[in-house]
């Protein structure tokens, strides 16, 4: 642990020395004794972490040394010592900035241990918090985050990099497992906000009767089980990003009240009546098309303007052949580690077999798979038969993977039946009534 300074001002010279020879028994703690505020003055561009200071100073008033460490030290903690006990002088000093007031009584050496205590563990506490957050914002460095070298991915990065630069609201669209709260996190943690709350709700995941009081937050008694107050998510944001995940399946009925908080960058929790103004940065995310959604009528035209922002759209992985094995090798070498086991590479024949695959599920399928494969390898070196797919990866669901030609779903279609039944060409045309000698001309030509 780090020295912890603090600077006593105090013009009782025995008073000073007794409270420096009190506090030095944490050797954590390094003290220096200032008898004027003149004295004081003439060190304070040190910027120590603490000040103990006593406000009837014979040479300047406390409240001005007060007044000057909050401009030229803000983060430096105060702590009134003082033998003056009128409350309003308290109040006003606390109002100020100081951190606590402490008369001189019989307890005051007692009480000042604690309350320094108390501040020297809540900043351990926010050092430790802002290292985490560097190290999280460097887990999210985009360029290691989202993994890729393909031109798609290059596109998302300079985008990322764009709305990481700005306020600007960000709409991220793409298939489920695409990686859009990664992309989120990306922009978050690569903003000046990086420091402050991300924050992430899925949409579809809370019953529309409850996304309003989770969103915004209520006060006690607002209804029934309202027993205490409740901060919202817009609120638990604040300064940061909050993320909404499936923008699109939220219910028309709230979507007018998430204008109007947008909008005027204010809300009102349910059942209070205090404003409370919003600043934060707002990312949303969805799978739906929402010019379809808007055309249906079950998304507001006015609501989708306001959260367009910045758009953001994740190609489905079939989309980035270039990147599975750039990711596969990335998934493998990170299961590895996790699990203290050697690290492993592909056969061609695996990575023959994974490239051929169409990945309904994307990163999050390729990622279970490659985590399955290195379980089920027998070696340092996975094989065909160590890239097992998912039974649940069924032919029809290739309608939820996009607009295509009937060509393409019917390779698709063909590419899974192959997969599935290990590529024995036999039983796939007999399963799918069609010539070997078609499955044959289709393999030979890379085309499946």
């Amino acid at each position: 642990m780090s020295s912890f300074s603090i600077f006593i001002v105090e013009d009782d010279r025995f008073y000073g020395q007794y409270l420096k020879q009190y506090l030095s028994s944490n050797p954590d703690y390094d003290i220096k004794l200032f008898l004027t505020g003149k004295e004081f003055m003439g060190e304070l561009h040190k910027k120590p972490d603490l000040v103990t200071l006593d406000y009837d100073l014979p040479d300047i008033n406390g409240a001005v040394i007060l007044k000057k460490i909050r401009q030229t030290s803000p983060d430096t903690k105060v702590i009134i010592v003082s033998g003056q006990k009128d409350i309003s002088t308290a109040l006003d000093l606390l109002k100020d900035g100081a951190n606590d007031y402490i008369v001189k009584e019989q307890d005051s050496r007692s009480r000042l241990w604690n309350v320094i205590l108390r501040i020297r563990e809540n900043q351990v506490l926010k050092s430790q918090v802002e290292q985490l957050q560097e190290e999280v914002g460097r887990k999210y460095d985009f360029e290691k985050a989202i993994i890729g070298n393909s031109q798609a991915i290059k596109t998302i990065y300079a985008l990322i990099e764009r709305a990481s630069k700005t306020n600007i609201n960000v709409s991220i669209t793409g298939a489920t497992g695409t990686g859009k709260e990664m992309v989120a996190k990306a922009i978050h943690y690569n903003s000046p906000r990086r420091k402050k709350p991300f924050v992430a709700v899925n949409m579809s995941a809370i019953p529309k009767e409850l996304l309003e009081s989770e969103l915004f937050g209520y006060e006690k008694g607002a209804f029934t089980g309202a027993d205490t107050r409740k901060i919202g998510r817009f609120e638990v944001a604040s300064e940061g990003t909050l993320f909404l995940d499936e923008i699109g399946d939220m219910d028309i009925a709230l979507q007018a009240k998430l204008l109007r908080v947008i909008q005027e960058r204010e809300l009102v929790r349910i059942g209070g009546k205090e404003t409370i103004p919003l600043d934060l940065r707002l990312i949303v995310a969805t799978h739906r098309d929402l010019k379809e959604e808007v055309a249906l009528g079950n998304f507001r035209q006015d609501l989708y303007f306001r959260l367009l922002g910045l758009p953001i759209h994740l190609p489905p992985l079939r989309e980035r052949n270039n990147d599975i094995m750039i990711l596969a090798k990335h998934f493998a070498e990170m299961f590895c580690k996790e699990n203290k086991m050697p690290l492993v590479s592909f056969s061609s024949e695996a990575s023959e077999k994974l490239l051929r695959y169409s990945y309904p599920g994307n990163i999050r399928e390729l990622k279970a798979i490659i985590d399955l494969a290195v379980v089920m390898s027998n070696g340092k070196v996975l094989l065909t038969e160590d890239i097992i797919y998912s039974q649940t990866a069924q032919p029809n669901d290739f309608l939820n993977s996009g607009e295509m030609t009937l060509a393409q779903y019917d390779r698709m279609i063909i590419r899974s039946y192959l997969d599935k039944y290990q590529d024995n060409v036999a039983l796939v045309a007999k399963k799918l009534d069609i010539g070997k000698s078609t499955l044959y001309r289709l393999k030979q030509n890379d085309e499946i």
